[in-house]
């Protein structure tokens, strides 16, 4: 794997909808202060031969990688700046980001995960998919539920997971956003929430975050006779965060198992930004951020 430190990869198709996408991006590249490299991909097909190397081909990937660069300048309205690189892939999409996020090395990749009117027509089940294969965490945005700043963000956890990349993610997007993290936990047993030990686990996280300097607070929610991913969904309608911070399980790329139940509801049943942590996190030091 080649690592492009302090990157992000974002899926910008040349479309309307593109544009919306490419406006969040920005807002997170500015805000976390990375370089972004922008990715169209052209769909192979009987058309377009699959001998990458050939004169024919590399000379289409020119002229498409021109077209697309032209496509973001307008969308920007302006000069490109140097650290956004517009960037061409073939191929089938989810497969393309599968490939871009293990040889890339990039800190994350963005993707719309909007049901109606994806930005690349993907299914809810490939969004699944991408995100269970990605080689690096997963920001999935809705094109049509922009955020412009996060004040709140929103971690639900399970007794069952680890904490390391979630907590080093949480400190990284927090510091950058100066937003509070509300820990969630759903508690579907009829114990007293102190008692638990969803409650305690929560706390814990709660108290490294904090001496880590970030304002945190735990809510556990009573989830008797609901799925655990439905109280945690009308939690976030009712609190509305600017942003979602959600582990999955690292060794499902390798299993060939799906995300679950549960991250699949959170992902596809609130609009705001959800933050998948699993593959590579390149840098577990909380004291560098």
């Amino acid at each position: 794997m080649q690592y492009r430190s302090n990157c992000i990869l974002a899926h910008i198709p040349q479309t309307p909808a593109g544009i919306n996408i490419l406006k969040q991006a920005l807002i997170f590249k500015e805000t976390l202060e990375m370089r972004i490299f922008l990715l169209d991909i052209i769909r192979s097909g009987s058309i377009f031969p699959t001998r990458i190397q050939s004169k024919k081909n590399q000379l289409r990937h020119k002229n498409e990688l021109n077209k697309f660069t032209e496509f973001i300048g307008k969308a920007m309205e302006n000069k490109i700046p140097s650290d956004v690189v517009p960037r061409m892939g073939w191929g089938k999409v989810v497969n393309t980001l599968i490939t871009e996020s293990e040889r890339g090395g990039y800190e994350f990749v963005m993707l719309d995960k909007s049901e109606r009117k994806n930005a690349e027509g993907l299914t809810r089940a490939e969004v699944d998919r991408y995100v269970s294969k990605s080689f690096c965490p997963v920001l999935l945005i809705d094109k049509d539920h922009p955020v412009d700043r996060i004040d709140k963000i929103v971690i639900p956890i399970d007794i069952s997971q680890r904490t390391q990349k979630r907590l080093y993610w949480a400190t990284f997007f927090a510091k950058k956003f100066d937003a509070k993290i509300q820990i969630v936990s759903a508690l579907n047993i009829g114990i007293k929430e102190t008692k638990s030990l969803a409650y305690k686990n929560a706390e814990n996280l709660k108290k490294m975050l904090m001496d880590r300097g970030v304002s945190c607070e735990v809510k556990i929610i009573k989830a008797i006779g609901k799925e655990i991913h439905t109280a945690v969904l009308e939690y976030i309608e009712e609190e509305k965060p600017g942003l979602v911070i959600i582990r999955t399980h690292q060794e499902i790329r390798f299993s060939g198992r799906k995300i679950g139940k549960f991250v699949s509801g959170i992902i596809h049943g609130c609009p705001v930004p959800v933050f998948t942590v699993g593959g590579v996190t390149q840098n577990f030091d909380i004291h560098s951020i």
